[in-house]
């Protein structure tokens, strides 16, 4: 059984954003946390004014145009979230956007230039970012194949 999809923008509309926005981060975390998106914007944007300027940075980060993983794990961490990777550098892809290939629970998954949050088993988001390719034999599906999971952020027992 592949994930399936609600549309769910996190509160975003809400608090009063509007527009298009690179925000994934600030809407999967409002959605998978049950956080305020206002809360979870402000503490995201107090997190890009502490980093250090760096040469590599090539735009002015923020929480409505995209923030770096290491700013979404520190948050993370600081709310009582663990960083689950699936994936190490030249490995492959060994976990895709699938329910069975993923825990039950709340997450925040990281996919190729995205964040978004599955509940469990069900995609949270604004868009739908399975990219699920069907494989077939002689007309008959063998299998599917979905996007590749970077890791994921999970709620660490209390």
């Amino acid at each position: 059984m592949n994930v399936g999809f609600v549309f769910d923008d996190g509160g975003r509309s809400a608090a009063g954003y509007k527009g298009i926005a690179g925000d994934c981060a600030c809407r999967s975390i409002a959605i998978a946390t049950e956080k305020p998106c206002e809360e979870v914007y402000n503490a995201l944007n107090s997190l890009v004014k502490q980093e250090r300027p760096g040469k590599k940075k090539k735009r002015k980060l923020s929480a409505r145009t995209g923030i770096s993983m290491p700013l979404v794990k520190k948050y993370m961490t600081s709310v009582g979230w663990k960083w689950i990777p699936t994936m190490k550098i030249g490995q492959g892809c060994k976990v895709h956007l699938k329910a069975e290939e993923l825990p039950s629970g709340r997450l925040v998954v990281r996919v190729s230039k995205h964040l978004t949050a599955m509940i469990e088993g069900v995609i949270h988001d604004t868009s739908d970012p399975r990219r699920i390719i069907m494989f077939y034999e002689e007309g008959k599906l063998i299998r599917t194949s979905g996007r590749c999971v970077y890791g994921y952020f999970v709620q660490q027992m209390q």
